[in-house]
């Protein structure tokens, strides 16, 4: 097997082990929780809280119709998807970091995809707070998401680029004068 073909095949791996653990982690949740019901894990800190999120990211545009939901929410994911795979596909093979960060974004908006194509909705259940104040629900696809949007940006960070020698100036010698 080539290196280019096992390097591809990892990467596949990471998005299809993103997308199989966030959508089996939904399932259980759904199977086992009722709406809204919540389950401490570590008091004042963090829950298992079953939740449909009809929105984006902190609830933008739950308020909105069921119908341009799924439209606004299926093009502009069919169009992170097709960003993603073109950003995969072009990016050097030796950018390891940034490519598994990549790898793990598109895992993940297949995953909150999935959900939207299915139920209209996304399926939250990690509830992180402390006292009251608590941070919007959120799930695995949005946590591999995170993770990787958090790689990427230090891989773009420190990403060594080859840099050109600078070449002399050259200056035309005008013969003397005489």
């Amino acid at each position: 097997m080539s290196g280019a073909l096992l390097r591809n095949l990892v990467l596949a791996a990471l998005t299809g082990g993103v997308v199989l653990t966030d959508q089996l982690t939904k399932l259980h949740i759904m199977q086992t929780m009722r709406l809204h019901e919540s389950i401490p894990v570590i008091p004042n800190l963090f829950s298992l809280t079953y939740i449909r999120n009809p929105g984006a990211a902190f609830g933008l545009l739950a308020g909105s119709s069921n119908a341009f939901r799924m439209v606004f929410f299926g093009l502009t994911s069919l169009f992170a998807l097709v960003l993603l795979g073109s950003i995969l596909y072009r990016m050097p093979e030796q950018e390891w970091m940034g490519r598994l960060s990549v790898s793990s974004i598109l895992g993940g908006a297949v995953g909150n995809l999935i959900d939207r194509m299915r139920y209209g909705e996304v399926i939250d259940f990690l509830d992180v707070y402390v006292n009251d104040y608590h941070w919007p629900a959120f799930n695995v696809a949005d946590s591999a998401i995170t993770v990787g949007v958090v790689f990427l940006v230090i891989h773009f960070m420190f990403e060594k680029k080859d840099v050109p020698p600078v070449m002399p100036e050259h200056h035309s010698v005008q013969p003397p004068r005489t």
